[in-house]
């Protein structure tokens, strides 16, 4: 210690020409506290002249004398590592540290004290910092020599602060993510204190400037050399066993970078993204030198954020604007409840936006015209398999504590619920198709036209109100209600592309531009569904007009489309299915090549058509007892096999094989459909299971075999479609539309703001998670009866035909030729119109 403060005495009275008296003569009273913060030779206004530098022992160099000196005081630093060796910065430290003004004794107290601290506890700070704040190396943002300059003055300000143990440089520093523990178990991403970080706003004494605190989410992406075993088993355990691999090149703001580590830096506002980027960059190349490990570093300047960063970069008069017209909005639907409340002799335009009449319409369990009533729980069904395993895809964003343990949980077949969600939007395209065609060829063997104006034009207004509603909500209100390590990434960013792209969700063509530029992603199955339904006269004209080839042709198209999705998927090494270890970039290609196109999709959407038309045109058909008995068993199995089939591929140790991948992707969207749509048709008819199943096919070795037998007993195929017929199950579907639209701007608002590790807990995190999943159905709850059901209302009144009587006699009009519907019972009502079934299919 006396050599140091010796040292530093000769030091300081080199540097008095060069520095003022005052100064000069602070030197020794500092040198007690540098000790325990810098290394030697940093002390005066210039670089250390090499004349006063200790001469090193041959064959070592400087900076291993200064270790020296520092390990014979036991105090252990990398602090060489932290200043760099850049020594333009130093200087700028050694400047400030020494032009302390107006301070005693080397210590600046915060801006509210003015008695001057004594020796004792100046020397308590000093201990403090030394054995609590200095466990870690301050980050050094000036590191490279290619910051600006700016950086380099506020990095030096900074540790200038730091070394007198100002709290907000304390502060700052305690802000940056720390080494923890659990490094072996995937508790690699570290946000540190991200308030705190914001929160730092300090007036400097020596030019008045203010220092503000930035918080960088940095990105590093560590590679090992081949052929390093150990370091692989290592790399294995840290990175979670690599279930989803990315890099710094994957598009982050819909599937996480999961491999990659996320690290908090707090640094001075003066520090750009870039200034920061580049520092820890060269750092980590120094300091992993010689380990077999090689290091990538990103540092995106959305994810390094000041306070009030958003209100300052993103509130605009466009943003003002779309405020005032929800306002304004809002006005509206308030004037028409309050009429609808006061008045009694109501004017039915006037009542259009009225919260208790949407409300009512929305509750109403009363049957609507040509209802199929087991569609209703079949929706439901499939709607909270994507929920769950949306809410799998969200959770994957957050940092955990045991993210190793979570991929061997997550590493095993049973969570197939999870990894084939894109089979389960399948069976809305289906009944998208079905539902079309029902009500088409219902129409045209009553001899009623079909105008398609008007059937494009309701479906516009069913569909473009909550769309476009949500598309502002996202992009100019919900950046604003909440603030996080990954808020840009997962909020603002999604708000910022549609900005510039909402325009192709409103032509509904933005599926054909790829998930990294869409606007919502997950609004890519409004696009196919609304294709779909354009198109879609053709296909119910082929099979009206020429039932028999018009069939065929559509087989044939069916055919095609599927041969193609097996060879895009095999030919393009793609996959639809969440297998274990697959990549960021390989689920995006499947997205653009194949999942967000309409002409691979339409396959299950022709199955909806032809089953349409059967319903319609076979209302007398009669099945056999055998015919059933096939019928169910087929069926069974074949849910069974493409829900069950392709569980070896979440397993921890899977290979990727292009066959299964294609097999897949082929065959499993019409296996999983098989199921419902033989159910539709047979309950439809008015059916019950009549046969019991045959020993033969419970002696089978097969565990598919036997849930299909299972499955197909005639009590439990009863009680199934008296599940999906049961009459709440109306209220999900007329709400699924909003479930489809606001569940992924709920979980990412979440994702957002999480600023902490958490503890992975699958019953917790994803089944018993109810208060995520009540506020998405309440939120879409709001999303309809706002924005959806008047607009339905609306669409009503604009094409109600003048011959058609009012719905009070409606709802006493009957048919002699009713068709029946799920439970069994005959159809009693006249007209065919919309019903709560041709609603938008929408859940994923």
């Amino acid at each position: 210690m006396a050599l140091r403060a010796a040292f530093v005495v000769a030091l300081g009275m080199w540097t008095a020409a060069g520095c003022d008296a005052g100064a000069a003569s602070r030197v020794p009273t500092l040198a007690a506290l540098l000790d325990s913060i810098y290394p030697v030779g940093v002390g005066g206004c210039s670089p250390l002249p090499a004349t006063l530098m200790p001469s090193p022992p041959a064959g070592e160099s400087v900076e291993s004398v200064a270790s020296t000196v520092g390990a014979e005081e036991g105090l252990e630093r990398s602090w060489g590592g932290l200043l760099g060796t850049n020594s333009t910065n130093i200087t700028d430290i050694d400047l400030y540290l020494l032009e302390l003004a107006d301070v005693k004794g080397g210590f600046t107290p915060p801006a509210h004290e003015e008695e001057v601290l004594s020796g004792a506890e100046a020397g308590y700070i000093q201990s403090l910092n030394s054995k609590v704040f200095s466990i870690n190396v301050p980050f050094n943002a000036a590191y490279s020599k290619g910051v600006s300059a700016e950086c380099k003055r506020q990095s030096a300000q900074f540790f200038r602060a730091y070394a007198a143990s100002n709290l907000w440089a304390l502060r700052m520093h305690d802000a940056s993510a720390k080494v923890g523990q659990g490094i072996l178990n995937g508790n690699i991403n570290q946000y540190g204190d991200f308030d705190q970080c914001l929160s730092i706003q300090q007036t400097l004494p020596v030019d008045g400037g203010t220092i503000r605190g930035r918080y960088c989410l940095a990105e590093v992406q560590p590679t090992i050399q081949p052929g390093t075993q150990m370091l692989k088993h290592i790399f294995d355990l840290v990175q979670a066993h690599g279930m989803l691999k990315s890099n710094l090149n994957d598009p982050g703001h819909r599937v996480p970078r999961f491999s990659t580590v996320h690290w908090a830096l707090c640094v001075p506002a003066g520090c750009t993204a870039e200034d920061v980027q580049q520092s820890l960059s060269e750092f980590l190349q120094h300091y992993i030198a010689d380990t077999g490990v090689q290091t990538e570093v990103k540092v995106h300047p959305a994810l390094c954020q000041m306070k009030h960063y958003i209100w300052s970069e993103y509130f605009t008069d466009r943003t003002r604007l779309v405020w005032y017209g929800f306002l304004l909005y809002a006005l509206l639907v308030f004037a028409s409840t309050l009429y609808d409340l006061k008045t009694h002799d109501k004017v039915e335009w006037f009542t259009v936006f009225s919260l208790i009449k949407n409300t009512r319409s929305i509750l109403s369990l009363k049957e609507e015209r040509n209802d199929i009533a087991c569609v209703h729980g079949i929706r439901f069904l499939n709607a909270m398999l994507l929920l769950i395993a949306h809410k799998c895809m969200a959770l994957f964003f957050n940092p955990y504590v045991n993210r190793t343990e979570m991929s061997e949980v997550l590493g095993q077949p049973w969570t197939v619920i999870g990894r084939a969600a894109a089979i389960f939007t399948d069976p809305f395209i289906m009944f998208s198709g079905f539902l079309t065609t029902f009500s088409f060829v219902e129409r045209l063997q009553k001899g009623q036209r079909v105008r398609l104006h008007q059937e494009y034009i309701g479906r516009l207004l069913r569909i473009v109100p909550p769309l476009g509603a949500l598309i502002l909500f996202c992009t100019f209100v919900l950046p604003f209600l909440g603030s996080g390590p990954l808020w840009n990434l997962v909020v603002t960013n999604h708000g910022d592309i549609c900005k510039r792209y909402w325009w192709r969700n409103m032509l509904f063509i933005h599926n054909y531009f790829g998930f990294q530029n869409m606007c919502l992603t997950h609004t890519h199955h409004v696009g196919i569904d609304t294709e779909l339904f354009f198109v879609a006269p053709l296909f119910i004209y082929l099979v009206w007009r020429w039932p028999r080839r018009g069939l065929l042709a559509l087989l044939a198209l069916a055919a095609v489309t599927t041969a193609q999705r097996f060879y895009v998927t095999y030919s393009l090494r793609l996959a639809n299915y969440v297998y274990f270890g697959t990549s960021v970039k390989q689920l995006f290609e499947t997205a653009d090549f194949m999942y967000t196109l309409p002409y691979y999709r339409v396959t299950v959407y022709i199955m909806g058509v032809i089953l349409g038309f059967a319903c319609s045109k076979y209302k007398t058909m009669k099945l056999s007892e055998k015919q059933l008995k096939i019928g169910w068993y087929v069926s069974t199995l074949s849910i069974a096999v493409a829900f069950f089939g392709p569980a070896p591929m979440g397993s921890l140790h899977y290979i990727y094989d292009p066959l299964h991948a294609a097999s897949y992707a082929a065959f499993s969207p019409i296996a999983w459909c098989l199921f419902f749509a033989w159910a539709v048709f047979t309950a439809h008819l008015g059916y019950r299971s009549k046969a019991t199943a045959a020993k033969r096919f419970r002696k089978r070795i097969g565990f598919m075999f036997r849930f299909a037998c299972f499955l197909s007993r005639p009590p439990l195929v009863d009680k199934l479609i008296d599940f999906f017929s049961w009459r709440g199950f109306r209220i999900t579907t007329r709400i699924s539309y909003a479930v489809y639209l606001t569940q992924f701007p709920i979980f990412f608002f979440n994702v957002g703001r999480t600023r902490a590790p958490q503890y992975f807990e699958f019953w917790p995190s994803m089944i018993f998670n109810t208060n995520e999943y009540v506020v998405v159905f309440l939120a879409s709850f709001l999303l309809t009866v706002l924005f959806e059901t008047p607009f339905i209302n609306i669409k009503k009144m604009l094409f109600r035909s003048k011959h058609q009587p009012r719905a009070k006699e409606q709802a006493s009009a009957t048919d002699a030729d009713g068709t029946p519907d799920c439970t069994g019972k005959p159809d009693t009502r006249t007209d065919v119109d919309e019903n709560e079934n041709s609603r938008p299919n929408y859940v994923h």
